[in-house]
């Protein structure tokens, strides 16, 4: 069972074990608080009563005089009373009265009569002094059959002569017990419903953290370029930050060891031919034209040498800036200018020349100048490399899908397939025509500073011969 299932679960449980027993006590509690609401009136309305017949229950008339009149008119009188959500269209109250031996003498039902009822609870509590109710069903058999009986005391003075008990059944109450249990038990499910609305909620909500945490991760894992995420509360996000750094930390310890295993691996070849030619030109009788080669020899080497360090610093200061610094707009066409200038020297000495081919109106970007200047360069420098002597390298600057993209394009060999695979892997690099080998760095360089513009870079052998760079950059 997965992190998101075993949350939601264990919330359910216990949202619905609480909403349970609450609402178990509540629709509990509501016939028992109805009746003690019914039996509360009912002592009043019994009182008063009781008042009302004892001069007549003394007398020995309180069958035939004016107590019991008035009580057939209370039984012959109509009502329709709108009572909140319930309508009460009948008179339910029975009236009967006892003397001090518990014999009936009045019953507004006419159905006792006579009738001993000394040793009812509500007769024989009240005859006594005390508070006399009690709850009797009319049929063992039906719960709805039940009946209150509240009494109280006719006195004469101080003396009790008799006991008046008033009846109500439960079935002139049940609609609204009955309606009040529904109305809990929907709002109950409402709730139940909107707390499990929330617990899924903030379920997803949770777990999509967890989720995102997780990928991130996964891709720091996988060695991909990955952001922190920082959502999902103070303590996932402090967490994030926490796996942010350790990545960082491990990846810069990482990155050290892979850097000096190729840095070492790339200038064991220069060092092995520098130790050759210094060994060569240690001989005493060595003749001119053989030391000149070897020193010439040693130059070059040193050259590569210088060349590759110089060039491992600049893609270690990029990879290790978190981003770009203070962006400018900038004009391609000036850049391309720029860049031309510098190398038109390198370009004589070599017999190449440059054409530069852009648009006549204007296309503006946003970047760091001297990064743009670096990447432009190296794909310059590597197409300088390869180009024959007497070729043309061609400059151009275009808009194409909302990006500026540079192409350079010079008419040499192109790139073998083997080749074109690995052409971005640092150290990676073909021969040039003289034989020589550059660093291998110039194209890890001009991706890294195309990544941090939010561009890319590509090479490829152009149909018409030759290979094709491009940089790709958003617009200003």
């Amino acid at each position: 069972m997965n992190l998101p299932l075993r949350i939601l679960l264990g919330y359910f449980l216990v949202v619905g074990l609480a909403a349970f027993f609450v609402l178990r006590i509540f629709v509990g509690e509501v016939q028992p608080s109805v009746r003690e609401a019914i039996e509360e009136t009912m002592v009043d309305s019994a009182n008063i009563l009781a008042v009302m017949a004892a001069d007549e229950l003394r007398a020995g008339r309180i069958g035939e005089g004016e107590f019991a009149a008035r009580i057939a008119d209370y039984r012959r009188r109509g009502v329709d009373a709108p009572i909140w959500h319930f309508r009460k269209s009948t008179l339910d109250f029975r009236v009967t009265v006892t003397d001090a031996d518990g014999i009936v003498r009045f019953d507004s039902d006419q159905r006792a009569l006579g009738a001993d009822h000394s040793r009812w609870n509500d007769v024989y509590r009240t005859l006594r002094g005390e508070y006399g109710a009690r709850s009797t069903r009319d049929d063992p058999d039906d719960d709805g059959s039940s009946v209150f009986y509240v009494a109280a005391p006719v006195r004469d003075g101080e003396r009790i002569i008799g006991v008046l008990t008033l009846a109500k059944p439960v079935r002139t109450v049940q609609p609204i017990i009955t309606r009040s249990e529904q109305t809990i038990l929907k709002h109950g499910f409402w709730l139940m419903g909107g707390a499990a609305l929330i617990g899924l909620l903030v379920t997803l909500w949770l777990t999509g953290s967890i989720r995102r945490l997780r990928h991130y991760a996964q891709a720091v894992a996988a060695g991909e370029a990955a952001n922190p995420p920082l959502g999902g509360g103070q303590e996932l996000s402090d967490l994030a930050r926490a796996m942010e750094a350790m990545r960082q930390k491990l990846e810069g310890k990482q990155y050290v060891e892979q850097t000096v295993q190729a840095l070492t691996h790339e200038l064991k070849s220069p060092l092995a031919a520098l130790r050759g030619a210094g060994e060569i030109l240690a001989e005493a009788e060595l003749p001119a034209e053989q030391r000149q080669r070897f020193a010439g020899h040693v130059l070059s080497q040193s050259a590569r040498m210088q060349e590759c360090v110089e060039r491992m610093l600049s893609l270690s200061r990029l990879e290790a800036g978190r981003g770009l610094g203070e962006l400018e707009t900038l004009e391609a066409t000036e850049l391309l200018d720029d860049l031309c200038r510098v190398r038109q020297p390198r370009a004589d000495a070599q017999g190449i020349s440059f054409e530069t081919l852009v648009p006549a109106t204007s296309i503006a970007l946003r970047g760091e100048r001297e990064r743009l200047l670096l990447a432009l360069g190296n794909l310059l420098d590597n197409a300088l490399d390869h180009a024959p002597a007497d070729s043309l390298i061609c400059l151009s600057a275009s808009i194409e899908a909302s990006e500026c993209c540079f192409r350079i394009r010079d008419q040499g060999e192109g790139i073998p397939d083997y080749a074109l695979p690995h052409l971005f892997e640092r150290f990676y690099g073909l021969p040039r025509p003289d034989g020589s080998k550059g660093s291998g760095l110039g194209l890890a360089i001009a991706q890294e500073v195309a990544r941090l513009h939010g561009g890319s870079v590509s090479l490829a052998n152009h149909p018409e011969g030759g290979v094709e760079a491009c940089l790709r950059v958003a617009l200003g």
